[in-house]
């Protein structure tokens, strides 16, 4: 079998779990398996110790981006110290770990000086936590015996937009990437940099939020994989999250639409841009627990025969609010919709839920909590002409989503859903439900959500039942 395995987070935090990681990898190689393996950066280091240096730096403090570069430095030496126990090979990986470092602090004096932080930049600083990590891992892998070579995004094949933090891989990346790392799975195990990339200049970029998995469903699609396995700290997708519902039980087979919808409506597992080129593709993706090997996780599958399943999962959003925009000008008014979500966009507010009243006369929007401000703002100066009679909002709510593609064209799937919420007195704010009936969303006080979320996956029996067995 041919998989490409991601790891990050805690399964790669320090050298110990580096080196059991290394382990992992070895028993599927000797086990007559081809890996590719894709990293994120060690624990703390992009989101901490990198982000610090960069702000550090945007104002000017020298002598605190020296204290940060010692402290980088000391974290990844630590880390080869427990992961890799061939002398040879250890001071190799130091050697490239000094390079990288007094490359990242020489950029980071020269922001000093300039006064200007750039999102260049900061895709160029943030880059070095996996081209750090990734020397180690693949060092770690070469002091067990096998073979290893690592490699950054760019170095692999991966060439992106130039949009700086959220960039957009070519699709001559698939050739290029087959070309530099087919050949290689056979006899070696290559370390790829998630996260990471670089565009037709040959300048680093970062893929966003869900980089590294995204990397992963990539190159996984690139040299055909047969799975791609990402590794988290988790047992897999799980019914509903169990710090609500202690009873959720990870669900075995999941479809490509149910583990996007779940992805968008609150599911922290996987982002969801994560696994588009396995869709496309036609890859099936694994989510797997690190530290329970034996587990099998969630299997991702483009189509799977659970038909008597109408729902798998209920998922909770928080930290949203919710806005109202009515108004007698808005029946009939052409445009009045292009006119909202554009003044939306151009505020940078991401819109979560839509939905409108038949009469025209009302609609209701769901938003991040934190871009309320400057939403309403923005709303108001837009209709200040009279169209828009009310701009009101609301922040004590939640979304509450039931996914299951077993809903489509199952009837009463909304009555059950919403007469179960009725006995408990629990009120439904708004409901969106898309045309594709994978997804029921609705908006609830944010006191009754943890209810309503029990409430659902008691009625739906999830905790009794985990997917395609």
């Amino acid at each position: 079998m041919r998989y490409v395995m991601k790891f990050g987070g805690t399964s790669i935090a320090d050298g110990k779990k580096i080196r059991h990681v290394a382990q992992l990898l070895i028993g599927y190689k000797e086990g007559g398996d081809q890996v590719v393996a894709i990293t994120s950066a060690l624990g703390g280091v992009t989101d901490g110790i990198l982000t610090n240096a960069a702000e550090a730096s945007q104002k000017g403090k020298v002598s605190q981006v020296k204290e940060f570069m010692a402290e980088l430095a000391k974290k990844h030496y630590d880390a080869i110290s427990d992961a890799i126990d061939n002398e040879r090979i250890a001071d190799e990986v130091i050697e490239t770990i000094d390079i990288r470092i007094d490359e990242l602090e020489k950029a980071l004096i020269g922001i000093c000086y300039l006064g200007e932080l750039t999102p260049r930049s900061i895709d160029y600083i943030s880059s070095y936590g996996e081209r750090l990590a990734v020397p180690i891992i693949s060092g770690s892998i070469r002091s067990m015996g096998i073979d290893s070579k690592p490699f950054t995004g760019g170095e692999a094949g991966i060439n992106t937009t130039e949009n700086y933090g959220n960039a957009r891989p070519l699709k001559k990346s698939y050739a290029q990437i087959k070309e530099v790392v087919g050949p290689l799975v056979e006899n070696s195990i290559p370390v790829v940099t998630g996260f990471i990339a670089e565009d037709k200049n040959g300048i680093i970029t970062t893929l966003g939020r869900g980089g590294s998995d995204f990397t992963a469903s990539l190159i996984g699609a690139a040299i055909q994989a047969d799975e791609i396995w990402l590794w988290k700290e988790v047992h897999g997708i799980m019914t509903t999250d169990p710090k609500i519902v202690p009873e959720a039980s990870t669900i075995s087979q999941i479809s490509y639409i149910e583990a996007m919808e779940l992805s968008y409506f609150g599911a922290k597992v996987l982002h969801p841009r994560a696994i588009e080129p396995a869709i496309i593709h036609g890859i099936p993706v694994r989510v797997k627990n690190t530290f329970d090997t034996q587990f099998p996780g969630t299997l991702i599958v483009a189509d799977q025969n659970c038909s008597e399943e109408v729902a798998k999962a209920v998922t909770l959003i928080r930290n949203v609010a919710a806005i109202n925009i009515c108004g007698a000008g808005m029946v009939g008014a052409i445009g009045t919709a292009a006119k909202i979500f554009t003044t939306l966009a151009n505020a940078g507010v991401n819109i979560i839920m839509i939905s409108q009243s038949s009469s025209e006369a009302n609609m209701s929007l769901v938003i991040e909590q934190s871009h309320l401000k400057r939403a309403i703002k923005s709303l108001e100066h837009a209709f200040n002409e009279g169209v828009v009679g009310e701009v009101a909002y609301d922040e004590d709510v939640c979304v509450v989503a039931v996914v299951g593609a077993g809903m489509d064209g199952s009837p009463g799937v909304a009555g059950k859903i919403f007469g179960a919420l009725g006995k408990e007195k629990i009120n439904v704010i708004m409901i969106s439900q898309g045309s594709s009936q994978h997804n029921i969303s609705f908006v609830v006080k944010e006191e009754d959500a943890e209810e309503a979320v029990k409430v659902l996956h008691r009625e739906f029996g999830l905790g009794k039942k985990n997917g395609c067995n």
